[in-house]
């Protein structure tokens, strides 16, 4: 009983000379923990533990005064007492332990490790007898909660960052836990740092708080860092955060190599792909088959390609790419498509991509201002002299995915479900789902809609369905069909209909489904060239918004004679 008297004491009397008496708190705490450590958990009095905790507690709010004492006399020497020890931290070490214990089966007898006594405390008597003698109940520690809980809330009331990260860890969805969060954050607890930056919808606050974990050095925060500089196409940014984790993070091997590859650091590229592939990092297994197969080209250097035999390939489709992220891309949209059984009876074809040199495109995700992704084409001319190509796909890092005159745009992030929708596109579908008012206004118009003429759409007018010759068309494929709601013009409180009830790959195209009508309407659309409007067009109106005239008619010539292919049949 004396000992725990005496620690109490400890507690209450405390005057005069805190430096002195600070670090003695600190160690008596420390030589109740100590005993503690060596029972068994469950063998551990209550009482000690609030004691020591009452000791450390006291400590600490010393401790804090007398900061704030030196700040006041602007003091610049160092405090004696933080070269003893630091109380705040000992107890809430002491407090983690406890909770990292409370989440272990309750049968384990394993024992709770303290933080090691101060090697600059001497030993007194007083911690002694605290020791080695067994304390009995007390009336004093009654007054102190053992609940973890109860001492970090203490402690978030001398702005404790660590403490503040437990509590903020203990509470979980709670709505007040996240001012705990940041306080942690502001105290430069890493772990918190990303967290806090994490729930921020604001990208500069985002960006910051990631800069502020990442610089000291916490992985998780540089991995995170690094993939928001590749988001945003701060590769150069990117590039030493990868290097700093590449070897503890097979992602981050993967994107380094990655990087080193499309940098021209070939050998180095290789040897992080490898690493992240034998670690099981898929992507990394893919990037190194691509590179196998196919390596960049000049322009100059392109082959013709060997489309097979007159008329299987109404539709000529040459994917490109210029990075190992994009041709990873293309080259898994060419493999899918050639393993499609859906689309197998259709006369299209898509030959493998060609990796482009860098930089041989220019690709912004809202070309000529129109928020979507786009690129200059025109480079690409020389190579549909050669391979007589009608379509084109292009590949790019970031973009929203679309049709424009003969070329699809699809970015690193769409799927093949993706593909397959535009593809479509290129056969002169229509969306189902609501579309934007812009382009609403011209195809939801009974006396526009007929120059677009989709196949899978028609619009209410005065008397009947327009255009009345698409319901007709359906009705010749099967006789059943249900004209049916759709979306598209909804944006103009206007109504449209479908060729189906069910919900299809042009409305959603990860979960639609292809009806067997819509095949039979799209083999046909690839029958009526007339109907398409392929690459040719767009180099027409690309070189001739140049000024290149002699390309432009060249072009033009092309179109005219795509387009009377089926004319004249």
């Amino acid at each position: 009983m004396r000992g725990l008297f005496l620690a109490v004491l400890a507690l209450l009397v405390v005057a005069g000379d805190t430096s002195r008496y600070i670090p003695q708190l600190v160690f008596n705490a420390n030589a109740i923990l100590a005993s503690a450590d060596q029972k068994s958990t469950r063998d551990v009095e209550a009482d000690h533990m609030r004691a020591a905790f009452s000791l450390l507690w006291r400590a600490a709010l010393l401790q804090a005064r007398e900061e704030s004492s030196q700040e006041a006399s602007q003091q610049s020497a160092p405090s004696a007492v933080k070269a003893d020890a630091s109380a705040e931290q000992l107890l809430v070490a002491a407090l983690e332990k406890i909770n990292a214990h409370s989440e272990k089966e309750s049968a384990s007898a394993d024992s709770v490790a303290f933080p090691e006594l101060p090697n600059n405390i001497e030993t007194t008597e007083v911690a002694k007898q605290q020791v080695s003698q067994n304390a009995e109940r007390n009336y004093a520690s009654d007054a102190y909660p053992l609940d973890t809980e109860y001492w970090l809330q203490k402690l978030v009331t001398l702005d404790n960052a660590d403490a503040a990260w437990l509590l903020y860890q203990q509470k979980g969805s709670d709505g007040t836990s996240e001012e705990f969060m940041a306080l942690a954050a502001k105290g430069n607890v890493p772990e918190a740092q990303l967290a806090y930056a994490m729930s921020s919808q604001n990208p500069k606050k985002r960006e910051k708080w990631l800069i502020r974990a990442a610089e000291q050095g916490y992985v998780p925060a540089q991995a995170a860092l690094a993939d928001w500089y590749l988001l945003h196409d701060e590769n150069a940014k990117a590039k030493p955060l990868l290097a700093a984790t590449a070897s503890l993070d097979m992602q981050s091997a993967f994107k380094y190599g990655r990087l080193l590859w499309d940098d021209g650091e070939f050998n180095e590229a290789k040897k992080y792909l490898s690493e992240a592939a034998q670690l099981g990092q898929t992507q990394a297994k893919d990037a190194l088959a691509i590179i196998e197969r196919y390596s960049p080209t000049a322009l100059n250097n392109i082959k013709p390609y060997n489309w097979g035999e007159e008329g299987r390939c109404l539709q000529r489709i040459q994917p490109f790419a210029s990075t190992l992220a994009t041709m990873t891309r293309a080259d898994s949209f060419y493999r899918k498509f050639n393993n499609d059984d859906r689309l197998a009876s259709l006369s299209l074809c898509v030959a493998p991509p060609v990796w482009l040199q860098k930089d041989v495109l220019k690709c912004t995700d809202s070309f000529n201002n129109r928020n979507l992704l786009g690129c200059d084409v025109t480079p690409l001319a020389s190579i549909a002299k050669k391979r007589q190509f009608s379509h084109a796909v292009v590949v790019a890092k970031q973009g929203k995915a679309n049709v424009q005159n003969g070329v699809m745009y699809l970015d690193i992030g769409d799927t093949y479900s993706v593909f397959v929708h535009e593809l479509a596109h290129f056969a002169g579908f229509a969306d189902e789902y609501p579309i934007a008012k812009s382009m609403a206004t011209k195809l939801c118009n009974t006396q526009r809609i007929g120059d677009f003429a989709p196949p899978n759409l028609v619009i209410d007018s005065p008397n009947y369905y327009s255009p009345i010759e698409t319901v007709a068309r359906w009705s010749a494929i099967d006789p059943n069909t249900i004209v049916a709601k759709a979306k598209t013009c909804e944006g103009l409180a206007l109504k449209s209909y479908k060729p189906s009830r069910r919900i299809t790959f042009m409305e959603h195209h990860d979960s639609g489904v292809i009806p067997p009508l819509y095949l039979v309407l799209w083999q046909q659309q690839l029958e009526k060239q007339e109907a398409q409007r392929p690459i040719s067009m767009n180099f027409f109106q690309a070189f001739h918004h140049k000024g290149n005239q002699n390309e432009a008619a060249y072009w033009l010539a092309t179109y005219e004679a795509f387009v009377a292919k089926s004319q004249s049949k």
